[in-house]
């Protein structure tokens, strides 16, 4: 390998250093670098100087590369002797080509050597008027011919030394053995200064910020191994403004969400406090992408959107794909909801303890500059069966063994369909359904174990409601004179309502309104009276007062009774002869007990 190939190597690290992301300075092999010795770069003819190469790290062990003046050869040792002026380059096993150092080595009677080497920008610089042979008497220093200082002394020092095209040289005096003052100039010498650090380089990860994305902002420069003890302060900058951040040590930034208004002119700047030397990036254009809203859906939580009235419903909103600011809304029917703005993908709605009302047809909308719609979904909300009411229905107004009556159950809220169980006394008598909701009927015939209370229990599936009770007497059916008068009671009943078909109904109801008549022709066995019911009232407010015979302060219902006529079994002609004598004087109203209606 040719050191022109050395040279090429040199400038793709220095390519690899401005476009290999900033992860770590392990990513591009280091540079070697040469020292010699003695330090000076111009020495005499017939001298020789020792070029010593050096990497990072230095334990490295293997063979190292030379190159001088496009020769290239390799040794197992680090160090070698060389005699020749010319271009010199090193390198080891794992890393590049050092920087090229050029050794002059002159039959000049006067030389300008400069020390250290290599010299970095910011140094202190020796320089030397030295004469092959002898001492000087007095040395005159030049730089771009003015003079830059004289004195008796054969060495001056330069502090911090920059980076130019200036050239330096120098006239030695010395006395002949003749004592005549001698002189003589060198040959012009231009410094070799090696720059510090590279100017930085400002990397971006990822190189296409979207909006929405952290972004880290990297200040990528590097030290050379002899400077590695500088300290470097890093400060960032957008559009000629420094970002709040400031100045640190540290060579990164985070941005930690990228907006539209952050896309600008960035860059970064380095700078070598100890040594005043401060360098700056190129101006990176950066360009916020903003991503528009995709793939919009709608979730229910509980998933498939089926409640109970009283239960809490979620919809969630969300977005596959989307950066910045998004407003989601949400909408019923076609009617808003509600709406929330935020930086997120995904956003939740709570509508808390649902009603009837709120069952529909739900979607949402998601837009950060455009209005996206979601996939609809059907809500629907079921309600819990109210408290049912059970109606008992006769056929007359006292219910005998074999009459059929009809038990009609409803509950006035609920979402069908309704399914309604019937009982007596707990045991169950049947059942009906309303698909559509409203009552449901139940019909059998009564036997003389009828009597009793009767409930009935709605459901819907969401939790059964039971009714109050109605009770119902149930009398058998005798033939006349089939009981003895000691044996006769005066007969119970059941409370009803007065529209036909006879309705028994719980405590309470309001249906309560007036009594009808229930009993006709009531001849007690073994008595020699016949009774006719006349009226059955209920007393109401403001004619209570044209009823001197009913108690108005307990306000009971009452039933007047009439004697038609005295019976007697063992005379019919008794019987005739006291009608025709008229017996209308016998006639005589019996006010009904209330302890009686109770019963």
């Amino acid at each position: 390998m040719s050191c022109q190939t050395g040279l090429v190597l040199a400038l793709l690290w220095l390519m690899l250093l401005y476009l290999a992301p900033a992860k770590g300075e392990s990513e591009i092999p280091p540079r070697a670098f040469l020292l010699l010795h003695p330090s000076w770069s111009t020495t005499f003819q017939g001298e020789s100087v020792k070029l010593t190469c050096m990497a990072v790290p230095s334990s490295e062990k293997g063979p190292i590369t030379w190159c001088h003046n496009n020769n290239v050869w390799k040794t197992k040792s680090e160090e070698i002797q060389i005699k020749d002026s010319g271009y010199y380059q090193c390198k080891t096993q794992r890393s590049h080509f050092s920087e090229p150092v050029h050794v002059e080595f002159s039959s000049d009677e006067v030389i300008l050597q400069v020390s250290p080497h290599p010299i970095f920008e910011g140094d202190d610089v020796f320089l030397k008027c030295q004469r092959k042979s002898g001492q000087l008497n007095k040395a005159t220093y030049y730089k771009d011919e003015k003079i830059l200082q004289s004195n008796y002394s054969d060495t001056i020092k330069l502090f911090s030394v920059s980076r130019d095209s200036s050239k330096y040289s120098c006239t030695a005096f010395w006395k002949t053995m003749f004592s005549i003052l001698w002189h003589k100039t060198s040959k012009p010498l231009k410094l070799q200064i090696q720059e510090l650090f590279l100017p930085p380089v400002l990397m971006l990860s990822p190189r296409q910020p979207n909006e929405g994305d952290p972004v880290t902002l990297t200040c990528e420069t590097r030290l050379p191994p002899q400077k590695s003890h500088v300290q470097l302060r890093f400060c960032f900058f957008k559009d000629g403004q420094r970002l709040e951040s400031g100045c640190n040590s540290s060579q990164e930034i985070q941005i930690p969400t990228m907006r539209l208004e952050d896309s600008g002119s960035y860059w970064c700047q380095a700078e070598a406090v100890a040594y005043k030397i401060i360098k700056s990036s190129s101006r990176l254009k950066i360009d916020v992408l903003r991503i528009p809203v995709s793939d919009v859906n709608l979730e229910t939580r509980p998933p498939g959107g089926q409640l109970i009235e009283g239960e809490n419903l979620v919809l969630i909103c969300s977005v596959a794909k989307g950066t910045g600011t998004i407003t989601f809304s949400w909408h019923k029917d076609g009617t808003s909801v509600s709406k929330k703005t935020q930086q997120s993908l995904l956003a939740e709605l709570l509508i808390p303890t649902v009603k009837m009302q709120d069952a529909g047809r739900y979607y949402c909308v998601a837009d950060n500059g455009g209005p996206i719609l979601s996939n609809r979904k059907e809500v629907t909300v079921r309600g819990l069966v109210s408290r049912p009411v059970l109606i008992l229905r006769t056929p007359r107004h006292q219910a005998v063994v074999g009459d059929v009556v009809q038990l009609h159950c409803e509950a006035s809220k609920g979402s069908p369909p309704i399914w309604y169980q019937f009982y007596h006394e707990d045991i169950t008598l049947g059942n009906s359904s309303a698909p559509n909701g409203g009552g449901a009927s139940f019909n059998f015939s009564l036997t003389e174990e009828g009597s009793g209370n009767y409930t009935c229990d709605a459901n819907n599936g969401l939790g059964p409601q039971r009714s109050d009770r109605v009770s119902l007497k149930v009398i058998g059916l005798s033939a006349p004179g089939a009981s003895s008068p000691s044996d006769w009671q005066e007969p119970s009943f059941s409370r009803i309502s007065s529209t036909p078909p006879q309705e028994h109904l719980y405590d309470g109801h309001p249906a309560f309104i007036e009594l009808q008549p229930i009993y006709n022709n009531v001849n007690p066995e073994g008595l020699n009276m016949v009774y006719s019911q006349i009226q059955s009232s209920q007393p109401r407010n403001g004619n209570s007062a044209n009823s001197p015979r009913m108690c108005q302060k307990d306000k009971e219902p009452v039933v007047i009774y009439s004697e038609l006529r005295t019976a007697c079994c063992d005379d019919s002609s008794q019987q005739a002869s006291n009608h025709q004598e008229g017996d209308t004087e016998d006639y005589e109203n019996v006010p009904r007990e209330s302890a009686v209606l109770d019963h």
